[in-house]
């Protein structure tokens, strides 16, 4: 093959939590309209939570998107799944062995059995790699207590993505990574696996809490109008195939057509590639400062674990004494009572 290919991508966390999001049932659905009437090779999906849904979208788009495949993990699902205008071959998913904490139930991350996804495409004449990923969110920016999570996914991802990608022509990795360009976890998807940032020459535009997005409170679209950019298109080529941006931008509209609120309460990404016979120039990154940052921040973190523990070992103790003395002293007056009535017994 000498002509060259061009191959559409799409990401997009759909905040599709059942009775809790927003609107989700209306969204779902115009979001697979969304992604029907236009022309994609793959989409990276996020958040799909619902078996429902994810048949909704399937049964959608099956004319254009033939294939498809859900990550069934954990409790609930992994909440990631691909569609592909290609035959898939084959596919496989790492589950992150940390994930959360169980008893931080308002989370709900532990609940997902979250990892990351590899879909292997036959894209003519070319083995195109396609992984997506949901990193553990950031629910205080202040006082983050996942990075150290976000930061071991990222590893395991890149880890996973190296050890998996042999005999790719291409490798595209998309997904919610929860963390920015400059952010430590990103550093270390990028750095450790070799992958390029599909749209760092095309804006830094955000993809979450951005003013435009209807679900983002005012006092943080205030704060930054611009938002976050945690939603990520990440590719490299190889010895056989060139791979280049041709364009990268936000495809949804700020609104769903006749309606007062948005697709999501993240931007959807797309990117179009072109891939080309030859070799594509790895860019090696000197990552041992970085993994030296990760280990101090990991460091920490388990220090941090460690006197959590004890607290919730002396919280337990102090809670179950007074019920052990309740109990005993249930017991004892059973016992009296029993004394009691026996003696009269005997009187009668």
């Amino acid at each position: 093959m000498d002509q060259e290919i061009r191959f559409k991508v799409l990401t997009l966390n759909c905040w599709g939590i059942p009775y809790i999001s927003k609107n989700k049932n209306e969204r779902i659905k115009a979001i697979a309209e969304q992604l029907s009437s236009n022309d994609y090779d793959v989409v990276c999906l996020q958040e799909v939570w619902s078996a429902k849904d994810y048949d909704m979208i399937k049964n959608k788009v099956k004319k254009k998107l033939i294939y498809s495949h859900y990550f069934y993990s954990g409790v609930l699902g992994s909440g990631i799944c691909v569609f592909s205008k290609y035959p898939i071959q084959d596919v496989m998913f790492y589950q992150w062995s940390l994930n959360g904490y169980v008893h931080k139930i308002h989370h709900g991350d532990w609940f997902g059995g979250k990892g990351v996804g590899l879909c292997r495409l036959r894209v003519i004449d070319a083995n195109v790699n396609v992984y997506v990923a949901h990193l553990h969110a950031e629910y205080d920016c202040e006082n983050d207590e996942y990075s150290a999570h976000r930061i071991l996914q990222a590893f395991d991802t890149a880890q996973f993505i190296r050890m998996t990608e042999q005999g790719a022509d291409v490798t595209i990795l998309g997904g919610d990574l929860n963390t920015g360009p400059d952010d430590l976890a990103y550093r270390i998807i990028s750095g450790v696996a070799s992958l390029t940032d599909s749209c760092s020459t095309h804006g830094n535009k955000g993809t979450s809490e951005c003013a435009n997005n209807s679900y983002t409170c005012r006092k943080v679209a205030n704060k930054s109008p611009q938002g976050k950019r945690i939603d990520h298109i990440l590719y490299l080529g190889s010895k056989n195939f060139k791979a280049d941006v041709v364009n990268c931008h936000q495809p949804f509209p700020d609104r769903i057509p006749n309606k007062n609120f948005s697709f999501s309460d993240h931007e959807a990404v797309e990117t179009e590639f072109k891939f080309t016979r030859g070799v594509y120039e790895v860019n090696n990154i000197d990552i041992r400062s970085t993994l030296k940052e990760a280990s101090h921040v990991c460091s920490e973190a388990l220090q941090n674990v460690r006197k959590q523990r004890f607290w919730y070992s002396m919280m337990s103790i102090v809670l179950v004494i007074p019920i052990i003395y309740s109990i005993s002293l249930d017991i004892t007056f059973q016992s009296i009572g029993a004394i009691i009535g026996l003696n009269i017994t005997k009187f009668e």
